[in-house]
């Protein structure tokens, strides 16, 4: 099994396409085709981890967050970024990191969460924009059943629950090949007319090479015309945060206190009590201010979320509260999440979840 085989796997629930711009993700230390003898998941990668690695045979790391962030000019070891890129490079161990792509999954960080707290009836937080996009192609009407059957094999026309999704018109098309041409209906040099069909698919964008190479080699022209554009539409499958819904309303201080203990939070640092049931909850791993208005708008009861800054908590404006529990503890559940996913898909290889305690903050 080679590394490739473990991040495609990573991939499919968490496409690299999906990750914020300002993140570092996929591959960052070693080579795509090295053949891998374990996998070790953290959700940081430090020194430690590294020597973790090490000793239980593990020549790949899966971590959550990147260790590198920004451009190295030098590795030389001044600081613990080099030194734990160094020490990889040194013993043949691989780093692969997912960061915001598992965050923007409906299967991701914030799903983790929701199932920790037990939230049902659960939906994305905040949609991502500019995920889907539409192919619009041509093909003679005696083809246009296998150019769609190609397309929705590899993911095309899939929209909610449904799949094999596509609008199609009848009409005609012309062409005149040149001398260098060869066409496949019609002679070189001589206008041609055909009968063809208008097909129309929607397709999720991290699908477009795919789906392009299914294209091609379902048509029947030498020369395929089509067109891609980007829309608008929200997709609710790929998103920021989640919010659902606790099974049972409870009080304020009795959710408190269930958060603090089920999240293994030393404490919550929270907004005013509004002295309400809470019942919606929305959730959102790692740093969250970005989303207070969205978690307002969305009717929750209460937002739950880290590295809240001090002026932050001002925006909860006595519309829900604001339960910054800490930025590991949001997280800490993610490294066993891929665990599981990794253990289902390669149930006799060495998926082992570290043991390392990579949190940088300690309470007095």
């Amino acid at each position: 099994m080679k590394i490739k085989d473990i991040t495609f796997c990573i991939e499919e629930i968490a496409p690299l396409n999906y990750a914020e711009d300002f993140d570092n993700v996929g591959l960052l230390v070693g080579d795509y085709n090295t053949n891998v003898t374990g996998v070790l998941v953290t959700l940081d990668t430090l020194e430690n981890v590294v020597e973790e690695a090490i000793e239980k045979n593990c020549n790949l790391i899966v971590s959550f967050h990147p260790i590198i962030f920004s451009g190295i000019k030098k590795l030389n070891g001044k600081n613990y970024v080099e030194r734990v890129v160094l020490k990889a490079i040194k013993n043949d161990i691989a780093i692969y990191a997912m960061h915001t792509a598992l965050d923007n999954s409906i299967i991701g960080v914030n799903a983790k969460i929701a199932e920790v707290l037990g939230l049902k009836n659960t939906n994305i937080l905040i949609p991502q924009k500019n995920t889907i996009k539409k192919l619009t192609t041509y093909a003679p009407n005696n083809n246009a059943e296998m150019v769609r059957q190609a397309l929705f094999k590899v993911g095309a026309g899939s929209i909610g629950n449904y799949n094999n999704c596509s609008f199609n018109i009848e009409g005609y098309g012309t062409y005149k090949g040149n001398e260098n041409s060869n066409p496949t209906l019609g002679e070189k040099g001589k206008l041609h007319i055909e009968n063809e069909t208008l097909i129309s698919v929607i397709f999720e964008k991290h699908k477009e090479r795919s789906i392009l190479a299914a294209l091609f080699k379902s048509h029947p022209y030498e020369e395929v015309a089509y067109e891609i554009t980007s829309l608008d539409n929200t997709n609710q499958e790929i998103g920021m945060g989640m919010i659902g819904e606790l099974i049972t309303e409870q009080e304020e201080l009795q959710f408190l206190n269930f958060l603090k203990e089920t999240m293994n939070a030393k404490g919550i640092r929270h907004s005013k009590l509004l002295n309400k049931p809470i019942k919606k909850v929305a959730v959102l791993g790692g740093s969250g201010s970005f989303a207070i208005h969205n978690a307002i708008n969305s009717g929750a009861d209460i937002y739950i979320t880290s590295d809240i800054k001090y002026h932050e908590f001002y925006k909860a404006e006595n519309k829900l509260v604001i339960a910054d529990i800490g930025h590991f503890e949001s997280e800490q559940f993610t490294k066993n999440l891929l665990v599981d996913i990794l253990t289902k898909k390669f149930p006799n290889f060495a998926i082992i979840l570290s043991q390392k305690n990579t949190n940088p903050i300690y309470y007095l």
